[in-house]
This record gives C-alpha cells, structure tokens and sequence, in this order.
C-alpha cells in the first residue's frame, strides 16, 4: 500500500451509525464522479488524467526543460493559485530548500515563482536575485488576462526582451494556456511562442499532472515518470466502489466530525518539506468546499515549530477543530546526535539517538496530548518522500476533495466567490468595461 490512514485516533467514531451513512453517502458520490453526473462534471478532466499521459509526453516536457537548460541560468514560473502552488509543493516536497543557491555548481536551474501577488517590493526582490544571469519564462494562465499573473508577466517580459531583444526571447518564453483563446494565446501565435495546453476539462486547483506543474516539476529535475505512476496507481486505487477505498474514508470522516461542529481541518506535518503540500491542499479543498455558508476550514501547521505559537491554541482552545497528520515513515538521510562532554545542555540523554528518531517521538507525545485535550486526529501515513509517493498523495487529495464536496452537495469545481474581490478591485482602479 502507498498510502495508509491511520484512524486509531478517532475513538469509537468508525461505529458510529452516522459515520456508516457517510461511507455510503461517500460511495455513491464516487459512483457520481465516474459516472460524470454530479455538479460540475465538465471539470473532471482529473479524474482519468494518470491513465492518459503516456510516456512519450512526458519525454517531450523534458526535452523542453534540456532545452531551457542550454541557454538558461533561471526558469521564472508565472502563475497564481492552481497555476503555481501544485508545481511549488512538489519541488518543495522532494528538493532541498537551497536548491536555488546550489543549482548552479549541479548544473541545475534556479526556478522562482512569480505572478502570485501584486507587490512591487516581492517581484523588485526577484529581479534583484536574477541579477545578469540567463533566464527563460514559463507562463502559466488560461486567459492570460488575470492580474497578478499578467502584471509580472509584462514586467518580467520587458526586462527579457531588454536583455535579449524581442525576436531572441521568443524562445525563453514558454505559454502554458488554453488551446485556442485567450489573450496570452494570442500573444503566443503572433509571437511564435512554445505551447503547452490547459485541457479544458481539468480546473487549475485540479491541475498538477497538466503541464501547468509537470513542466516546473521536470525542471527541478524531478522524475515526472514515477510521480504520474504514483498517480496512476492512486488513480486504480482509489476509483474502486469499496468501503475500504482509503479516499472514500477520509471524506466520510470528515463530513462525520464536521456534523459534529468540528468545522476546522488542520493538516499537521513534521517534515518542513511538506509545508507546500499543505498551502495546496488549502486551496484544493478551501476553494472546492466554501461554498454556500459550507464547508470544513481548511488550515495547516509545521510541527514542531507551530507547537511553540499555535500548539496553546490546538491543546486548549475551542474544540471546534481536527487534526490530520502528514507522516513520512522513512526520511532519506538522517544525523545521529553526538555525545558532548560536560553535558552542558542536557541532552546527553540523546547522544546515539538520531533527529528522526526524537521528531517521531514529538509528534507521538503531541498527538496523545492533543488527543486528550478532546482534538481527534487522523494519520496519513506516507512510506516516504519521493516523486511516486507525492504523486499518490496529491491523487488521494483530489478524489477525496470531491467526493467530499458532494456529501456537502456543492459543486467541488467552481469558485464563483473568487470574482468577489476581482469586481470591486476593478472598480477602484477604473477599469474599462469590455
């Protein structure tokens, strides 16, 4: 198994009548998935999507990324939301956190993200670290009209066609977009851009394993072949019509506890790596179940160092709140503490022992503590960090957000509260009517 749930920690909850309910409840709202017949069914594009990448495909991405890399120092991804954070939790999640400052002497790219605000100071910062090196551009909208993302497009562009000229950058620029409209798909023709395609079908939360995150992935020097095969083999997992379908558990739970008024989810790691992981899956399910005064609130912690600021809260505050863990049974490398003479610090009760050992044993100790302080927890247990296992989760994740969403009978694949903010944001800075 890829994946396992631990639910040791959920009491009698599983017994529970309510719980049996939702695990059929849960059931049929997978049996809705596949049978396209539920809210939203032109959006499940996802659902199949391991099974249909082929190969050869994802050869061709990383025949872009070798092409890239022999002209280009940098790749400057540019996006927001589902267009950035799939690509940037899994690079955080299976590369070290330096890797930029060591790109280079690995001959690696450096790759930063942009467009994901509007902020001069952020996107002066990157410009600032780009400094004279060679870059190329991975831009990434379906419309090429939202405006953080278009913003630091036109600034980035200009300075690409300040270093290069206009008719040099035309192949540093890499349009990740829709296949036949848009604005930056325009631009794209008239400028002779290279083109990958946002299929139609698959929203941007649900778009990891589109060249939307396969190309930035690829250029981390991941290997995109095991992360769709981890995928793939979720995918077969986890569309079964089985009680025990891990997916099918994990939103029954859910909808159990949020019956219960527990309305916030904490996804808990103790693996910084995984810090990212967490900000996607914020969206996936913040952006898929809020809908309709509904919705579990999605938020996340990195243990321990959250233990020392939102530890007090979790322990003793409103028990309106559950835990699910993140937990990677085998780390790649460890460090054995080593015995100090004099003791000073009192930790020579360690010495011998290794980091992972004493991190597992805090967030054992954390997890009996915040079980007893009436926060139930859930465990998903991940063999370990590597692009076939992050694959699998990510898959996990998106099954579960929607069959999820349907027991809360929502459209998991609109957000029709986004445009909200947009309206008014439009309306103070005058914006022409189209």
């Amino acid at each position: 198994m890829s994946l396992k749930l631990d639910t040791t920690y959920l009491g009698s909850l599983q017994e529970s009548e309510e719980y049996i309910q939702n695990v059929k409840k849960a059931t049929h709202a997978l049996k809705s998935l596949q049978a396209g017949s539920g809210k939203g069914s032109e959006f499940l594009g996802w659902l199949n999507l391991p099974a249909e990448i082929d190969p050869p495909f994802l050869d061709e991405i990383s025949k872009t990324i070798q092409e890239i890399k022999d002209h280009s120092k940098v790749l400057i991804v540019i996006g927001i939301g589902g267009s950035y954070l799939g690509s940037n939790a899994v690079i955080s999640a299976l590369t070290s956190k330096f890797r930029n400052q060591i790109a280079d002497s690995n001959n690696k790219l450096e790759i930063y993200f942009a467009g994901t605000n509007i902020s001069s100071v952020d996107l002066n910062d990157l410009i600032d670290a780009l400094g004279d090196k060679d870059f190329s551009i991975n831009i990434i909208s379906k419309s090429g009209t939202t405006t953080e993302p278009a913003l630091a497009f036109r600034v980035l562009k200009a300075k690409l066609y300040e270093k290069y000229g206009e008719k040099a950058s035309q192949k540093r620029i890499i349009a990740t977009t829709d296949a036949s409209k848009g604005a930056l798909k325009k631009q794209a023709d008239i400028y002779n851009w290279k083109t990958y395609i946002i299929p139609d079908n698959v929203g941007g939360r649900f778009s990891v394993f589109t060249p939307v995150g396969l190309l930035p992935i690829k250029a981390a020097n991941i290997n995109i072949h095991e992360l769709i095969a981890g995928a793939k083999k979720a995918q077969n997992d986890l569309t079964k019509i089985s009680n025990s379908n891990l997916a099918v558990q994990y939103a029954a739970i859910r909808k159990t506890l949020y019956d219960q008024g527990k309305s916030i989810e904490i996804l808990a790691n103790y693996e910084p790596r995984l810090s990212l992981i967490a900000a996607w899956w914020k969206q996936l399910f913040g952006e898929s179940e809020g809908k309709e005064n509904r919705g579990l609130f999605p938020a996340s912690v990195d243990f321990t160092c959250d233990l020392h600021s939102m530890g007090q809260y979790i322990q003793e505050g409103p028990r309106h709140l559950f835990e699910t863990i993140l937990h990677v049974e085998q780390i790649e490398t460890n460090i054995t503490i080593p015995e100090e003479n004099g003791n000073h610090d009192n930790l020579n009760y360690l010495a011998g022992k290794s980091l992972d050992y004493v991190n597992k044993k805090a967030e054992e100790g954390t997890l009996q503590a915040h079980v007893n302080g009436g926060v139930p927890n859930i465990r998903i247990l991940l063999e370990k960090l590597d692009a076939y296992h992050i694959g699998y989760l990510l898959y996990y994740f998106e099954i579960s957000c929607g069959i999820s969403a349907y027991l809360l009978e929502v459209n998991p694949f609109d957000q029709p509260g986004v445009e909200a903010y947009k309206i008014k944001m439009f309306e103070l800075l005058g914006k022409p009517s189209s």
